[in-house]
This record gives C-alpha cells, sequence and structure tokens, in this order.
C-alpha cells in the first residue's frame, strides 16, 4: 500500500502528487510535468540534499539528458513559486550537487482540489504551461477582466518588454472558466505576411476553413461560438489584425477578443489599455530594503536575482541602488529580467556602475529614440555584450527561427549538427536564466523561443555579423532535413502525436521557403521542403497555402532544372488534392490530376498511382460521370492487384460498388459493398488516409444504407446508417463523419419519414459545420437544410433549396445533383409553383439521361407523373399515369423496390381517383406484400392507409 500523503501544504501552496497539480490558494498553477515531478522529490524529503543525478532519473527515468534541461525546469518550478519574493524562499541551490526544499512543508493524508481548480483546468484552451510570475499588474488584470465581459474588444498597448503578454496570458488564465468554448492564444509574432492571419487563428482554434475565402469562412466558424481570442504582437500586422478583430466582433456576439500591441489597432469597437511602467521608488537617501520591496519594479528584480544568485537577498544598503536602477529601466519588466539576471557576475554596485555607463553611451549616440526605447534598448545591449562569447554567437543564430525550436533544432542551426550536443544544451539553459530565451516546459520537449523584442534586437545583430545568409541556408537545409523525416514517419504515426512535433513548425516552414525561392536562396532546398512539407499542410487543412506553395515550387523557372520526375509527381498530386478538397471539382484539377498520373506510370510508382487514380475516380463521382468513374476503378484494381495490397482491393470494391449504385445497378452494387465489409482490412499505413481521405469502412456502410433502403429494407437501412454514423465518430475525421451524417443518417431518416431524426443528425452536421468552412460541404448542409424544410411543407425552404443547388452547380458538385432536384420539384408542385416545379424536374431527368445517374430515375418519373395529376386535365392525367408506369417499370428493373412502392402508390392513387379501385389495389398489394421490415416508416403507411380505403370503397 501506498502511504505517501496525498498533498504537501507549503507557504500559499498545496501540492497534489497523484493529480499532478499545483494550488495557490484556490488558483491552479500550470506547470509542465517534469517540473512537478521534480517539485514531488523535493517535498517528499524537505531540507535534505536530492542530487542533480537523482532529480533527472525521477524527471526523465530511463532517458539520458543533459543538465540544462534540469537547470530549465528548475528554473520554471522556482518562478511558479515566487521563490525571492519577501518571506518566499523555497528551492536553494547546492552548488555543484543539486538542490534542496528549504521551506517548511506539511505533509497531509488527503487535500481535495477545490472544485474552483477543476473546473479552471477541465476548460478548453491552448494557454502556454510556462510559467510567468505576474508581479505588481494584479490591479490591470482585474480591471481588464472587467473591462473585457463588458465591451468585448480590448487591447493591452504599451512598448517592447513592458509586459504586455505576460498580463494578457494572466487575464486569459483568470477567465478560462468564462467562455463556453474555451479560450485561445495567437501568437502573431512569427508570421511575416499578413496574409496568414486568419490561418493562424483557425490553426489555433482547431477550425478547417475554406483558404479561398478565409475571412468569411472564419467569422462563419466563430458566428455561435462563446470564446476569448488573444491575438499577441499586433503590430507587424496591423492592419490585418485590425480588420478582422473588427469583423469578428461585429459577427460573432459571443467573441471576446484581448490584442496586444506596441500601438493601438484603430478597430471599430476597439477599447485600449495603455499598461504602465512596473512602479519603483522615488529617490530617497533613506530607502529601506522593507520599503523597497512594496514596489513591484524591485518585487520582480529581486526575484530574477534570486533565481541567479540562490542566497541573494536585498539589504538596506543595497535597496536605493536597486530603486536607482529600476528607475533607470523605466520599470520594462524584460529590462529589468535582464538586468537582475547578472547579479551574479557583478554584484549590485558594479551592475549599477555599467549600466550607467550603456545609458551615458545611448545619449551620446544618434538614436531618436524615446526614454523607454532607448531603456530597453540599453538592456539588450549590456545584456547581450556582457554574454559569454559562445552564448552570444548561439542567441544571435537563434534568431533565425520564426517560431518556437527544440535543442535538436538549436543545435542544427547553433553549430550545425543534428544532434543536441552539450554546448548549445547548456547555452540554451543559460540564455533562459537570462531571460533571453523563453522556455514553454509543458510538453513531452521543452519547446523554446525568442521573445519578439529580443528576437528584433539579435536578428540586427545577426545580419551585422555577416552570417544571416548562412544561417538561413542551414535553417532551411535543417527544416528541409526535419519534414523529410516528418514525411516518412506521417504513414506510421499516429496523427496526434505527429502533430504535436511538427505542427508548431508551420511559421519556420514558411520562412525557409520564402528564403528559399528568393533571389539568394537555394531553389533546390525550396523543391524538396515544399515537397516534404505536403503532410503538413493536409494535417492542418491549409489547402489554399499548400496550392500557392507548390504552384511556385513548378512555376519557377530557377527550380526546373533541380525538379526530379519525383518531385513534380508529388508536386501535382498534392496541387490535384488542395484544388479538389479546397475548391471542388474545377477543370483545371482534371488536368493536374492527369498529369500526376503520368509521372506515376513513367516511373512505375505503383503507390502514387494508386493515389492518382483514387482522386481522378472521385473527381468524376463528384461531377457525376459515374460511368468514367467505373472505367477508373477498373484501372485502380489492376495496380493495387499488382501491388498486392488487401486494403487497395477492398477499397477499389467500394468505389466500384459506388458507381453501380448511383448507375442504377444496386444488386451488383450491394454484393460488392458486403464482400468488402465482410473482409475489411484496416490499413496498415497512414498512406491510405492521404490517398482516400475518408475512411473507408464509414463511406462504403454510408452507400450501403442508401442501397438497403432502395431494395426494401428500411429498418435494416436505419440500423446500418446509424452504425455508420457510430462508427465515423469514432474515427474523429471531418470528411468520414460528414459523409456518415449528410450521406446515410439523414437521408436514410428523410426516406423512412422520421423528420425528427433527420432533424437532430442536420443539426449535428450543422454544427459540425459550424467550425469549418468545407466549401462543398458548407454548401450541401444548406441543402440538406432546404430539404428537410420543404419535406415539412414550410415554403421558405425551397429558396434556400434552388440557392444551395446553385452554388453546387457553379462548383461542378452534381453528386446526387438530381436527387436534390427532384426534391426541389416536388416542392414546388406541393406549393402549386407549377412552372418552376416542372422546370426543375425536366432539368433533373435532363442530366440523369447525360450523367447516366438512374438511382434516383424513378423517383424522378414518379414526381413528374405526380406534376401532371395535379393539373386534373384529360391528357394531364394519360401522361401522369405514363410517368407513373414508366416508374414502376424502372423501379423494378433497378431492384428498388422502395421506389417500386412509391410508384405503384401513386399509380394506384390516380387510379382511385378515376373509379378503378380494383385495379389500384391489386397493383399496390402486389408490391406491399414483397415487404418484410419498415412498417411503421412512412411509405408503407401511406400505401397501408391506401389499401385500407380501397378495400373499404365498393367496385
Amino acid at each position: 500500500m501506498d502511504d505517501r500523503p496525498a498533498a504537501f501544504l507549503f507557504g500559499p501552496f498545496r501540492f497534489l502528487p497523484a493529480q499532478q497539480l499545483l494550488l495557490e490558494g484556490e488558483t491552479p498553477i500550470r506547470l509542465g510535468s517534469r517540473a512537478l515531478d521534480i517539485l514531488a522529490v523535493l517535498v517528499e524529503r524537505p531540507g535534505e540534499l536530492v542530487t542533480k543525478r537523482e532529480l533527472m532519473a525521477r524527471a526523465w527515468p530511463n532517458i539520458a539528458v543533459e543538465e540544462g534541461n534540469l537547470k530549465v525546469h528548475v528554473a520554471a518550478l522556482r518562478r511558479a513559486l515566487g521563490d525571492g519574493q519577501p518571506g518566499s524562499r523555497y528551492v536553494a541551490t547546492v552548488s555543484g550537487r543539486g538542490y534542496r526544499f528549504v521551506a517548511p512543508v506539511d505533509p497531509s493524508p488527503s487535500v481535495a482540489p477545490s472544485a474552483h481548480a477543476s473546473i479552471a483546468e477541465s476548460r478548453a484552451h491552448n494557454l502556454q504551461t510556462s510559467p510567468t510570475r505576474t508581479i505588481g499588474r494584479a490591479h490591470t488584470i482585474d480591471a481588464l477582466r472587467k473591462q473585457l465581459l463588458h465591451s468585448r474588444f480590448v487591447t493591452v498597448a504599451g512598448s517592447g518588454g513592458i509586459g504586455k503578454t505576460t498580463v494578457a496570458l494572466a487575464v486569459a488564465e483568470s477567465l478560462v472558466a468564462a467562455y463556453e468554448h474555451g479560450v485561445w492564444f495567437i501568437d502573431l509574432a512569427p508570421l511575416q505576411d499578413p496574409h496568414f492571419v486568419p490561418s493562424a487563428i483557425a490553426a489555433a482554434l482547431g477550425l478547417t476553413i475554406s483558404d479561398e475565402d478565409e475571412v468569411p469562412g472564419l467569422i462563419a466558424c466563430l458566428r455561435e461560438k462563446q470564446m476569448l481570442i488573444v491575438l499577441d504582437s499586433c503590430e507587424h500586422v496591423i492592419e490585418a489584425a485590425a480588420s478582422l478583430a473588427e469583423q469578428i466582433i461585429r459577427s460573432a456576439p459571443g467573441v471576446h477578443v484581448l490584442a496586444t500591441s506596441r500601438e493601438p489597432l484603430r478597430a471599430a469597437g476597439e477599447h485600449v489599455h495603455r499598461l504602465s511602467p512596473l512602479k519603483s521608488p522615488p529617490s530617497s537617501s533613506g530607502l529601506t530594503a522593507e520599503k523597497a520591496l512594496t514596489f513591484s519594479a524591485v518585487q520582480l528584480f529581486v526575484e530574477r536575482a534570486v533565481a541567479s544568485v540562490d542566497d541573494f537577498h536585498l539589504s538596506d544598503a543595497d535597496a536605493p541602488v536597486v530603486a536607482d536602477i529600476c528607475r533607470k529601466l523605466e520599470g520594462i519588466a524584460l529590462a529589468i529580467e535582464l538586468a537582475a539576471t547578472r547579479v551574479d557576475a557583478f554584484g549590485i554596485r558594479e551592475l549599477a556602475a555599467l549600466l550607467d555607463d550603456r545609458f551615458r553611451l545611448l545619449q551620446q549616440g544618434t538614436r531618436a529614440a524615446l526614454p523607454r526605447h532607448r531603456s530597453l534598448a540599453a538592456a539588450l545591449d549590456w545584456s547581450y555584450d556582457f554574454l559569454p562569447e559562445q552564448e552570444r554567437i548561439i542567441l544571435r543564430r537563434l534568431s533565425v527561427f520564426a517560431g518556437v525550436f527544440t535543442l535538436e533544432s538549436a543545435s542544427a542551426v547553433a553549430q550545425g549538427t543534428g544532434a543536441a550536443v552539450p554546448e548549445v544544451i547548456e547555452g540554451v539553459a543559460n540564455l533562459v536564466g537570462k531571460s533571453l530565451v523563453s522556455a514553454d516546459i509543458g510538453g513531452a520537449v521543452v519547446q523554446y523561443r525568442l521573445l519578439d523584442a529580443t528576437r528584433a534586437y539579435v536578428l540586427q545583430k545577426l545580419i551585422e555579423s555577416g552570417e544571416s545568409e548562412a544561417l538561413a541556408r542551414r535553417h532551411a537545409e535543417h527544416h528541409r532535413d526535419l519534414f523529410e523525416r516528418a514525411e516518412t514517419e506521417w504513414a506510421t504515426r499516429p496523427g496526434a502525436e505527429w502533430q504535436a512535433e511538427y505542427g508548431r513548425k508551420i511559421d519556420d516552414v514558411r520562412s525557409a521557403l520564402n528564403w528559399a525561392f528568393s533571389p539568394g536562396g537555394d531553389v533546390s532546398i525550396g523543391v524538396t521542403l515544399t515537397v516534404a512539407a505536403i503532410p503538413l499542410w493536409m494535417h492542418l487543412s491549409l489547402m489554399d497555402e499548400c496550392r500557392t506553395c507548390v504552384e511556385r515550387a513548378l512555376a519557377s523557372d530557377r527550380a526546373k532544372p533541380r525538379r526530379s520526375d519525383r518531385d513534380e509527381m508529388k508536386l501535382y498530386t498534392a496541387l490535384g488534392a488542395a484544388l479538389l478538397y479546397g475548391r471542388g471539382p474545377l477543370p483545371e484539377t482534371d488536368g493536374v490530376w492527369s498529369k500526376a498520373l503520368q509521372i506515376a506510370e513513367r516511373l512505375g510508382d505503383s503507390e502514387y498511382q494508386l493515389r492518382v487514380l483514387w482522386g481522378l475516380t472521385i473527381y468524376r463521382v463528384y461531377v457525376g460521370n459515374y460511368r468514367a468513374a467505373l472505367g477508373l476503378a477498373r484501372k485502380y484494381r489492376a495496380v493495387a492487384n499488382k501491388k498486392g495490397d488487401a486494403a487497395d482491393r477492398l477499397s477499389c470494391d467500394r468505389l466500384t460498388a459506388t458507381a453501380m449504385h448511383y448507375l442504377g445497378e444496386q444488386t451488383n452494387a450491394r454484393r460488392r459493398l458486403e464482400r468488402m465489409l465482410s473482409q475489411y482490412v484496416a490499413p496498415a499505413h497512414r498512406s491510405h488516409i492521404a490517398r482516400f481521405q475518408f475512411d473507408q469502412r464509414v463511406a462504403a456502410r454510408s452507400t450501403l444504407s442508401h442501397v438497403l433502403w432502395l431494395q426494401g429494407f428500411p429498418d435494416q437501412a436505419v440500423r446500418s446508417a446509424r452504425a455508420t454514423l457510430e462508427n465515423a465518430q469514432a474515427t474523429d475525421h471531418a470528411l468520414s463523419l460528414c459523409n456518415a451524417l449528410g450521406h446515410a443518417a439523414f437521408p436514410v431518416a428523410l426516406y423512412v419519414g422520421d423528420l425528427v431524426a433527420a432533424e437532430q443528425f442536420l443539426s449535428t452536421l450543422l454544427n459540425y459545420l459550424a467550425d469549418r468552412t468545407l466549401t462543398v460541404w458548407n454548401a450541401l448542409g444548406r441543402c440538406l437544410r432546404g430539404l428537410l424544410l420543404v419535406k415539412r411543407g414550410d415554403a421558405t425552404g425551397l429558396p434556400l433549396l434552388r440557392g444551395a443547388l446553385d452554388e453546387l452547380r457553379d462548383m461542378r458538385f452534381r453528386l446526387r445533383y438530381a436527387a436534390y432536384l427532384g426534391m426541389l420539384a416536388d416542392g414546388l408542385g406541393a406549393a402549386r409553383e407549377t412552372a418552376q416545379a416542372h422546370a426543375a424536374i425536366e432539368e433533373a431527368l435532363e442530366w440523369s439521361e447525360r450523367s447516366e445517374e438512374r438511382w434516383y430515375m424513378p423517383e424522378l418519373l414518379r414526381i413528374k407523373g405526380e406534376l401532371f395529376r395535379l393539373e386534373g386535365s384529360a391528357a394531364a392525367v394519360r401522361a401522369a399515369e405514363d410517368h407513373h408506369r414508366q416508374a414502376l417499370d424502372l423501379a423494378r428493373r433497378q431492384d428498388a423496390l422502395s421506389w417500386e412502392l412509391r410508384a405503384a402508390t401513386s399509380l394506384a392513387r390516380l387510379w382511385e381517383q378515376h373509379g378503378r379501385t380494383n385495379e389500384a389495389d391489386e397493383l399496390l398489394v402486389s408490391v406491399y406484400d414483397k415487404f418484410n421490415e419498415g412498417f411503421e416508416t412512412s411509405d408503407l403507411k401511406a400505401a397501408r392507409a391506401l389499401l385500407d380505403r380501397l378495400h373499404t370503397t365498393p367496385a
């Protein structure tokens, strides 16, 4: 039995090891798991020396790591605890040996976390786990919370380094529980192109939006949300950020925006909060340490000094000197932190003297900067100049990273090696300790980044050093190598794990590609990186960015001699997918796929032949050319047979069956679908996902649900559709879920007359699409909404349905187009809009003939007969009877018993009106008796009611 305490109490903190939860009062303190492991060891043995080796063994079991990793996590732990504040001493360093927990610890057998803490942690957010104490900002944070909840759009403005991001994160953290759909932080600092602002927001929120029209798509996704969006570092993309923030506030009433910028966004609805510097003591000869520590600037200085010098404490003698340093640095948080980290090297008084020299140098120079900007520049200059040469080199080389980086990446760029080297590990750890590099310790691998102000400063140093071009090349080469590895791993690693490692590197991919295709760049690196980054764009649903980058690689005259046939094959394949799934089955998509196929065949690459043939086949299905799709499916099967992959052969069965279903060959379609499902083998590699774009079992069951209903098995169809939906929900895959809802669950519910279930399925689909702008599916969602309204007799569905069909036609998306037109004609007839109804049914019949989409033809003929019946003339009645007979005959030839029942019911009703009750009864009984299930569905109930009436009507 584990007799370890359930909780440890020290100072204002409660630590619950089993829950990995640290609380300060009622507020959870978010730390990474390794920092919490280190804390657990220390509080279990308060007052004892715990060696570095013991701590590393606990935090990194069975993994060999450098001491620099331990330093980063201990520094984060100290900062989270406020180590160094008056009365706050927790972790002491035993030089060269390890650490000791020096505060009193009270072990407790059972202490439960508060409800507030558990709620706060359970809400959705992506806030950084790297802890930063918000010293001296409590009043500001509280004021911003209230202002934000009241006015919805607030910008925290202030100079670089003053603490805008720290305050914004603290405000966001305090509001996690206030928003139903979460709090989301978007770092805009890495963006070089304002065009990427919408996609950066969408990526952070996990939204899938159409890149063709990003902003309206993003707004549509946000319209019904209740969330807080934090836009950090807006100044360099200020126009794009301001415009987008305006539109969000105007169009999404439940969304609040908190922005940070060096200047106001000057956007409509914006409320600006100018962040004041931290407060410093006034000049006073009698200033004591106790009095100085009541000022936030001094508190920050002391906290950071303690992190640098373990036994540092502010004496009365040093208090006026520290106060003077804080005043000179204008209360700028970053400048104070940078200065305080060098107490270990110079002591307080020499530090003040050196900083005085730096200010005199700046004042003698030609810089026409505001004093506050000079303060930060002084701190950066001074901090940089006093770094050891190795750390200076590492820091300025790290400025080439646009976003986050790991120690492996830092080593590759700073030292030109693919392995994390001790010099870089130690250098990065020291730079974290000196506040020049920030560390996010929340994940399995620590992610580092340079603060915006620091990166701008050292990037200029990199240019002055003459190394910038060499480092840009090394950075691009590293990301080329990294994503070539990622491309290989994408086929086998779980998607979430793969994205966690590579997804955050999108800004550096963009930066590397911009350099590679610049006049001084290397297009061969650009081409290779573009090819390798394709899975990243696809995984992040950045279809338009993928298309743009691929087209650049294909169009570049400089790149052409460097592109291999294999590169071109991959580029054209990616371009085809980006066009098809991003913009629909446009004519140019077919040409791109065809080029890719020619190359794949020339190279004998069966994987890419299958990938392209699949795309070409889906293209044919989308545009309604089912006969051509059948031919391509046969070609796909030939390659799959040669390749010997069972999953490929079974998927070919599914594709062939789909084409047969739409061509009206229901018996053959069902046989193939049931064979495919009975022999289904899950794909061994995620490369199949890249080819198919959705789960093949879900797609097969969707089609089978349709076929079962058509063949007269309504109850089986309903069960199959519901099972399909459950399978799709388990995949957590966008297109698979849309397929199950829109092509199985909803239409089957509509066919059987269960409008309550149809409404539920449609609501699920529309809610799901609210977070995504999948161009075709958004139009289909509107189409299905119109269908449901029409089915209920609500005439407002007619213009909605007609508009959605026009959208689909303009996209050349014709899958089930004739069926939707037929239902529109039926609704128009019921609304007595006869001319429009006839126009719609004629368009549907003409399209069915031209495309050979015959599965719905019996119903189209029946609907046309119903339109004639409504006219009432003798000629119209004859035409109605003729069309009902044609529908009946075609349904029988297609083995579509449900269409046969509808046609027989319409014809029997027509005969009843003209006194031919015996014929009507005989016909309807002959069809009705073929059913052995589904007697509670609307069609069978209508047929039963008509039969009952016919039996009571005298002949």
